[in-house]
Parts: structure tokens; C-alpha cells; sequence
């Protein structure tokens, strides 16, 4: 059975308001839509068949059926299709000889193969006449023979591993990007706490996080007058080739400014990454021995200044 209740409701606030954006909405829900179309009796029915369309139940057209809309003339002798989000906006004056229940994306189609004879589409005509014309459904024609996008099915497992990159990846260093030594004052002072929160952000209700605050650990050195690095330790559990071991997240007082970098799991040992402000990720070198970590993203940093 069609269900176009999320239509229905656009539809009803489109009347109150026909803005473009509303216009937008209804064409989005459109092209996911099933819609009711007053078409002449389908040929090669059996009786049977003709009775049950007739009485609005549903049934499987023969392959070689024609389906001959039935059109609605303008004043200036226009024609345009009519489309229906549910039987009740169907005229019961006006009965045609059967209702088939179509893909929207069907009805561009047919308007689209005969825009010599046909102008427009119009959602349901009778009650609140929303007209779709031509220089729109060419658009909604090209956006039909786009590749749908497929559902990518993660275990739980999975899920852990992602968003464990895309706290280290994207929601962290755009935080600290955005809010320099704001951000990374509060980073300081409440640790665990802004991780927990920033990861929480991730996770749906039916996944629980698996972190707790003691899971991070900080060290905030003030490495020269003009350099502070705070070193973020991460959670080991979840950790998959590619994900951020430590972080290193660096204000430069003299430009106010922060650098972040990343000790990420490789195939053997570790490499060394980092993140732009540009939200660009980046493998700069292997990493070395953790004794002189440290030392080498000083170095690296040091070099940006330069």
C-alpha cells in the first residue's frame, strides 16, 4: 500500500507557504514517491482483471500494456498530467476509467518522451494544484538516471574502528581549528570529559560508546616561549591500521596559531600525519622510536614556522 504521508504533510505546508524552498521539499519526497495516476483502462485485461482496477485494487500489468494517462487542458490549451499523493484529492466528479498507483520518476518519463502534447505535471490538481513545469522535470529526468547511492552495511566492530578515525580525522582538529587557545584550554582542562563528548557525537542510541574518560591521556608541555604542545594518548581498544595512536595538538603563541599532528598505526610501526586547517589529512614520514617523538613533531613544527 502507498504511504505518502510525509508528502502529504509538504504538500499541505507548501499551500500555507509556496516558497521555493518548500518547492524543494516536495520535489526531494517526490522523487522517493509513489504517486496515483487517472489513466484509460489498461489494454490486454481480462474482465476480472478490469473489475479489480476499476474497484482501485492493485494488480500486475501485463508487460505489453499501454497506459494512457488521462490529461488536464488549460485555459490556453495546455496540457498537463495529473498526479495524486492520495485518493482523497481525486475527484469524485470527475472518475476516470482507472487509478494506477506509479513511480514518480514513470510519470517524468512519460511526460518527458511527449513534451510536444504534454507541459507540465500537476500534484493533485483538484485540491491544491502544485504544478511541476517542464524546465523542472528535465532536471528531476536527469537526477533519475543518477547512480543511486548504496547502503554500506558495518559490523559493530567496524563502526568502533570509523569513528574512532573520525574523532582523531575530523571532529578534534576541527574543534581546535575553529577555537585555537579557547579550544585547546578547554581540551586541557577537561581531557577525557571533551573526548568523551566529541565521540559521543558519533554514536547512535542503540551503540553504546565504548570509551570512558580514563581511556585519554594528556601531557601538556611548554616546550619554548613560543611553543606548547598537548599530547593525546588514545585509546588503544578499536585501534585498526590507520588510526591515530597519539595526537599532538600545538599552539604557537607567536602566530596564535595551532598545528595538529598524528601518530597513526601503519602495517609496521607507526607513521607520522597530519591534519590542515583545511581539514586535509596527510602521511608526512614513519615515525620514529616514541623517545623521540616528541622531538621530531617539534621539529615539523618548527619547519612551518619557517
Amino acid at each position: 500500500m502507498t504511504n505518502n504521508s510525509v508528502l502529504e504533510t509538504l504538500t499541505e505546508e507548501f499551500v500555507k507557504d509556496r516558497s521555493k524552498e518548500n518547492f524543494v521539499k516536495i520535489m526531494e519526497q517526490l522523487e522517493k514517491a509513489v504517486v496515483f495516476v487517472p489513466t484509460m483502462m489498461p489494454e490486454n485485461l481480462d474482465e476480472e482483471s478490469k473489475k479489480q482496477v476499476a474497484e482501485g485494487k492493485a494488480i500486475k500489468l501485463p508487460k505489453e500494456s499501454k497506459i494512457m494517462p488521462c490529461l488536464l487542458r488549460k485555459e490556453n490549451g495546455e496540457q498537463a498530467m495529473p498526479i495524486f499523493s492520495s485518493q482523497k484529492h481525486i475527484s469524485t466528479e470527475q472518475k476516470s476509467p482507472a487509478v494506477l498507483a506509479m513511480p514518480f520518476f514513470t510519470c517524468v518519463a512519460m511526460v518527458m518522451a511527449n513534451t510536444e502534447k504534454v507541459q507540465a505535471i500537476v500534484l493533485n490538481p483538484f485540491t491544491q494544484n502544485i504544478v511541476i513545469p517542464k524546465e523542472i522535470l528535465e532536471v528531476a529526468q536527469k537526477r533519475s538516471k543518477m547512480p543511486q547511492t548504496k547502503t554500506v552495511k558495518v559490523t559493530e566492530k567496524q563502526f568502533h574502528a570509523l569513528a574512532h578515525r573520525q574523532l582523531s580525522y575530523d571532529l578534534l582538529p576541527k574543534f581546535l581549528y575553529e577555537n585555537k587557545q579557547e579550544g585547546l584550554e578547554r581540551l586541557q582542562r577537561e581531557e577525557g570529559k571533551l573526548m568523551l563528548e566529541l565521540c559521543s557525537s558519533i554514536y547512535p542510541k542503540e551503540i553504546k560508546v565504548p570509551y570512558t574518560e580514563d581511556d585519554f591521556s594528556f601531557l601538556t608541555l611548554n616546550i619554548t616561549e613560543s611553543m606548547q604542545i598537548t599530547r593525546i594518548d588514545m585509546p588503544e581498544k578499536n585501534l585498526v591500521k590507520g588510526s591515530s595512536r597519539r595526537i599532538y595538538a600545538i599552539w604557537k603563541r607567536d602566530t596564535e596559531s595551532v598545528d595538529y599532528y598524528t601518530i597513526e598505526k601503519a602495517d609496521e610501526g607507526n607513521d607520522i600525519g597530519r591534519v590542515s586547517a583545511e581539514k586535509k589529512h596527510e602521511i608526512i614520514e614513519h615515525a620514529p622510536d616514541n623517545g623521540a617523538e616528541i622531538e621530531t613533531i617539534m621539529n615539523l613544527a618548527s619547519g612551518m614556522e619557517q
